[in-house]
């Protein structure tokens, strides 16, 4: 068996484990970059590039058969899955191709490819091939789909998000499990591209929506388009020679059995940790066997070891991994001198339409902060002038405050743009900005964001904080 001797060894070279391994080469040649399955990010193969791209391709066809709306006849439209499907996976390549070729030009000496497992605090076996001994380890291992074990029924037409982009063509129908995010996003962009989609939850949960009043709207808005059960009462999954048969309760109609091409789990992700004999670590594990870590300098206890990006499970984000990885990256590297790295406001956005976003403290958050200490003001969309203009009127937005202080705490967002609003937000939570600076800004006419300002106006009043800007008549109509 090979043995190496290095300051830091990354395992994982996702977006975390580049961004680690570009830190760490800022200070050591002594490092090395281990990945067990294919370069490629999770985002570029199977996460945000992609879905996106199906998106695109839903979001087009469903903007020309709204064109009656402003008196433009589309005529018959036809939606190509072969097609579809395609540029999808053309355009998913050249992403993933890009990736890796930014990890093909770091040093060859610099690259594993193997899977590893802690032999020790210090030691990784590479396969059984290569054995390392590294003064400081990063664990950057991503995640992967989580599957409930009913829903395995479905045998062969059982799909993850991983699956559904390697697609030849477009099924006719699908029946989605988990309205999250990849859930949402997946679900309506098959509908609009003409597959009958129907959708099961657990718990009445609706993506990453915290505040009632806003889930609410998002889940009338959902049910327009294809049916979603955010708390499904599913009493069979079976796979049957159409597909797959799913037996649930539907309302007061009692049970009720449909049978689709294809079940599609987006039942969350799970951290790829059980693979690493982490027990050999020598760190602290929580009841799940996830090592106990640091969220700020990302180190595990106060060993030599740092877990970063999905595989700590904390913020499954692609802008959280890379701060991450920067953070566990720069600490390795560093190491023992752990300090504690920049963490950006949260934000978070759902590519449905209309979009959810949410950014800084959830209303839940805020209430346990600072209990019966805040206001919250609010805009409907249905009336704002900009968004009626392109119909795209449907939404509700909610941003919360501090009494006293004005301080803007967070916001959510079910609505026109909010992949737009939600950075202009995330922005002012950064600085601490409080409600009457932000009122200070500059707002355009006629823009989305006007109803921005509304929501904060709204806010500013609750807060009772003067002067109360005057309502003026910029947004050319009511509630704005």
């Amino acid at each position: 068996m090979e043995k190496r001797e290095v300051d830091v060894a990354i395992i994982g070279a996702g977006t975390a484990g580049m961004v680690a391994y570009q830190q760490v080469r800022k200070v050591t040649d002594k490092v090395v970059l281990i990945e067990g399955d294919q370069y490629g990010t999770t985002c570029a193969r199977v996460g945000c590039m992609p879905s996106k791209l199906l998106i695109a391709a839903a979001d087009s066809a469903y903007q020309m058969a709204q064109g009656e709306l402003f008196g433009v006849s589309a005529g018959n439209i036809t939606v190509d899955g072969k097609r579809v499907m395609e540029r999808v996976r053309s355009e998913r390549d050249r992403f993933v191709g890009s990736v890796i070729r930014a990890v093909e030009k770091f040093p060859e000496e610099h690259r594993i490819k193997g899977h590893a497992r802690f032999a020790g605090p210090h030691r990784l076996i590479i396969g059984n091939e290569t054995e390392i001994h590294a003064q400081r380890i990063i664990i950057a291992t991503g995640s992967r789909p989580n599957i409930p074990g009913f829903l395995k029924e479905a045998k062969d037409r059982l799909v993850v998000n991983d699956d559904i982009f390697e697609w030849r063509d477009l099924p006719e129908s699908v029946v989605v499990f988990g309205p999250g995010v990849i859930g949402l996003e997946l679900g309506q962009a098959l509908s609009r591209l003409g597959v009958r989609v129907r959708m099961f939850g657990v718990g009445g949960a609706v993506g990453p929506i915290r505040d009632d009043s806003i889930r609410d709207y998002a889940l009338r808005c959902f049910n327009e388009e294809f049916p979603l059960d955010p708390d499904g009462d599913v009493k069979r999954v079976e796979r049957v020679e159409g597909g797959v048969a799913i037996t649930f309760v539907d309302g007061d109609s009692g049970e009720k059995t449909e049978t689709f091409d294809y079940l599609l789990a987006a039942t969350g992700r799970r951290p790829n940790v059980d693979g690493l004999d982490v027990q050999n670590a020598d760190i602290e594990l929580d009841d799940k066997g996830m090592p106990v870590f640091d969220p700020y300098t990302l180190r595990c206890g106060q060993s030599h070891i740092f877990i970063a990006g999905d595989a700590n499970n904390a913020l499954p984000l692609l802008h959280e991994a890379a701060d991450e990885g920067r953070i566990a990256g720069s600490n390795a590297a560093a190491y023992p001198d752990v300090r504690i790295g920049l963490r950006r406001a949260p934000l978070a956005v759902v590519f449905t339409d209309p979009q959810i976003a949410t950014v800084g403290l959830t209303i839940d958050e805020v209430d346990k902060r600072c209990a019966g200490c805040f206001a919250v003001g609010e805009v409907s969309f249905e009336d704002q002038g900009r968004s009626r203009v392109i119909g795209k009127n449907s939404g509700l937005l909610r941003v919360y405050g501090e009494y006293g202080s004005g301080l803007f705490m967070g916001a959510e967002m079910f609505g026109p743009a909010a992949e737009h609003i939600a950075h202009l937000l995330a922005w002012s939570a950064q600085r601490r900005l409080t409600v009457s600076e932000m009122l200070e800004m500059p707002f355009y006419h006629p823009v989305i964001e006007e109803g921005l300002r509304t929501a904060l106006k709204d806010l500013n009043r609750n807060l009772n904080i003067g002067p109360v800007p005057e309502e003026d008549c910029t947004d050319c109509g009511p509630g704005v």
